[in-house]
């Protein structure tokens, strides 16, 4: 960003401005790989290593840097874990391999982090990470230095990743030769699903047995397969969602068609027309309803994680997800070029993502934003409504905002303490329950504490329920007997007319 960028960013988003400069100056990396005291968690002392943190950056810088930030080992353990799927994704990307020479090594890669000496040369030479597969023998050395547990996680993930990477690039082989169009399609939701899983739900069923193996987090974490499939989705379907033009103009063809072609749209590349516009803005929100069913799991996920660097290492990704989706939807932008989100609004969600609660209000807000700009007009109205109010349910149920956390000022030695705070609304039904609560609570206390024996006034039910109830008992009985009379009386005036 040069001195204009920062000048517009202050005058039109002073708090984002505020945030980047306070990240500039006073954010401070919490590890230095490099250090004497972390060789033995980073490896640095190996050439070898050095090699893979090179090419780690890269790679991926954005999250290169969240990586780094992870506490012990587990940092490189994530480094190697990148690694390997990113060589893997790199040959099932490169389509100047032929499909019959994709296949076995696809099917086999997983027996490859096993070879020493193992290296790849066939890529294209535009690829852009046919480096790292070139010496890609680094990786596989490394890979011995792992814990035998954490190694084992990461052979299982790559084996079935490649199983799934395999069949997709099998099919659009197929579907490139086919003379049916739809063929080059992904045609439902649940195959979206499923091609999701492979390449991102699987990556996060890693992280979590990996979180668990290193003893960074429980042991059951390795087991919530669920809610880490959500979290790899979530990312993933936004990542797909945002890059629609570019995709499109390379002839990669990501958004089922049970989404956009519920508008009338035969090819997807109609999307880009300006004629189309407001039919692809409801395709844009079809996708946008399909990534945000992810987002009550991957806030459940959230809470149960313990380290501080895991919970920032999943949830800055996460919140940036959301800004992503609203950022994106119903801006016709997405449609013609790559959209994201500004740099200084990235950087104050890494600077506000440290606990659950705060990143359930940020992801609350982003949720508001774009039902605000639902319109009644887009036949997923109701569907995103619905959807919205769910995230919202979501946090009011956790994070009730009757409740709110403060930070005392610092103390003479620096420290703070926190405490919760209620907040005076009066028109909260819960807070007068509280209350109520409370006043209990003090009748029981006391001011020489619980006394034995002592009967305390308890909120019974209302009066008029209990007159209900007795009003009706009565009507009842009352009923019953002038049954019963009438029976009788019936049965002996028979018997007077019989006689």
């Amino acid at each position: 960003m040069g001195i204009a960028d920062y000048a517009l960013l202050a005058l039109i988003h002073p708090t984002e401005f505020r945030s980047l400069i306070q990240y500039k100056l006073w954010h401070e990396q919490q590890r230095d790989l490099s250090a004497t005291k972390e060789h033995a968690n980073s490896g640095w002392d190996r050439a070898t290593m050095r090699e893979c943190w090179d090419f780690l950056d890269r790679t991926s810088r954005s999250f290169a840097a969240v990586i780094k930030q992870l506490d012990g080992d587990l940092a490189r353990t994530i480094c190697l874990f990148y690694l390997v799927l990113r060589g893997l994704d790199t040959i099932e990307d490169d389509m100047t391999i032929p499909d019959a020479e994709k296949q076995p090594i696809l099917r086999n890669f997983h027996n490859y982090l096993s070879q020493p000496g193992w290296t790849f040369d066939k890529n294209g030479p535009n690829e852009k990470d046919r480096d790292l597969l070139v010496r890609f023998h680094i990786v596989v050395t490394e890979l011995d230095h792992l814990q035998p547990q954490c190694k084992a996680v990461i052979v299982d993930i790559c084996e079935k990743m490649q199983r799934g990477m395999a069949d997709f690039a099998h099919k659009a082989t197929l579907a490139a030769k086919s003379s049916n169009p739809d063929d080059k399609y992904v045609q439902s939701i649940e195959e979206f699903d499923l091609y999701c899983h492979y390449v991102a739900g699987l990556v996060g069923e890693g992280l979590s047995r990996l979180f668990a193996a290193s003893g960074k987090e429980a042991s059951w974490i390795a087991d919530q397969l669920v809610l880490s499939n959500s979290m790899g989705s979530l990312l993933q379907k936004t990542n797909i969602l945002r890059d629609l033009a570019e995709d499109v103009d390379e002839g990669r063809y990501f958004w089922p068609k049970e989404i956009w072609g519920a508008y009338g749209f035969k090819e997807l590349a109609e999307l880009k027309d300006p004629a189309n516009q407001d039919r692809a803005l409801w395709a844009l929100s079809g996708m946008t309803l399909d990534a945000l069913r992810h987002v009550t799991d991957s806030l459940d996920y959230l809470t149960l994680l313990k380290n501080q660097s895991v919970f920032n290492f999943c949830a800055i990704p996460a919140v940036m997800a959301l800004a992503t989706l609203d950022v994106c939807f119903m801006n016709p932008a997405v449609l013609v070029r790559n959209v994201k989100i500004r740099k200084g609004q990235a950087v104050r969600l890494i600077m506000d993502s440290t606990n659950p609660r705060d990143v359930a209000s940020i992801c609350r807000d982003y949720v508001r934003s774009i039902h605000h700009k639902i319109s009644p007009q887009d036949p997923n109205f109701m569907k995103l409504s619905i959807m919205c109010g769910r995230v919202e349910q979501w946090v009011e149920h956790h994070y009730p905002s009757i409740i709110s956390v403060v930070t005392s000022q610092p103390e003479a030695d620096g420290s703070r303490s926190t405490h919760a705070k209620i907040n005076p609304d009066e028109k909260d039904a819960r807070l007068r329950i509280l209350k109520r609560e409370v006043e209990i609570h003090k009748l029981k206390l006391g001011p020489d504490g619980l006394k034995k024996g002592a009967r305390y006034e308890q909120e019974g039910l209302p009066k008029e329920l209990y007159l209900v109830v007795f009003g009706g008992l009565l009507v009842t009985c009352l009923l019953g007997l002038a049954l019963v009379y009438g029976v009788v009386f019936l049965a002996d005036w028979l018997d007077d007319v019989n006689v």
